[in-house]
């Protein structure tokens, strides 16, 4: 089966999680692409001041050690791991920091085809070669980022990206 193929499939299932309007489709999505497109880590990233109160986590940075230059108006300035499938990750990002937080800042999806040309990128796993990123949006803003890794150099295109915005929005309309 072609890639576009495999994803296309995955339309109807993530639709479907997406009628719940419920945070488990987070959990749901990425165990459903990790397990049909078999990619090395796959998971959510979320934005720290768009999450409700189960999620948040206390980064213990003051407003005042921030520089506002770094972060729009009403963003705090991490996105904390969210539901993930796949080995240990980095448990927070900072805004505008490697590819998600490059996505986050730039509202769009960034994809990687060597981790290490990516100036900046954090290494969650030496194991990871290529990656993509694509923000999720609720109320026209970021809320968090799909990160996806691979242990492939290249191994993500303008199909993934495609596919994976049209899944990143129906997530999106879980969580409005």
């Amino acid at each position: 089966m072609k890639k576009d193929e495999i994803y296309e499939a995955l339309l109807e299932p993530v639709a479907v999680m997406a009628l719940e309007r419920d945070r488990a489709i987070l959990q749901k999505s990425a165990a459903l692409l990790q397990e049909r497109m078999g990619f090395w880590w796959t998971g959510f990233y979320l934005v720290e001041d768009l999450l409700p109160a189960w999620g948040r986590l206390d980064t213990g940075v003051s407003p005042e050690q921030v520089k506002d230059e770094e972060i729009p108006a009403g963003k705090g300035p991490w996105m904390v791991l969210g539901p993930s499938v796949g080995p240990p990750a980095c448990e927070r990002i900072r805004f505008g920091r490697g590819v998600c937080g490059t996505s986050w800042a730039e509202k769009r999806t960034v994809v990687v085809p060597d981790v290490d040309e990516f100036p900046g990128h954090i290494a969650c796993s030496s194991e990871t070669r290529s990656e993509i990123v694509v923000p999720v949006f609720r109320d026209g803003e970021v809320a968090g980022v799909l990160d996806i890794d691979s242990r492939e150099p290249a191994n993500f295109n303008e199909v993934d990206a495609e596919w994976l915005e049209r899944i990143a929005a129906l997530i999106s309309s879980a969580l409005s």
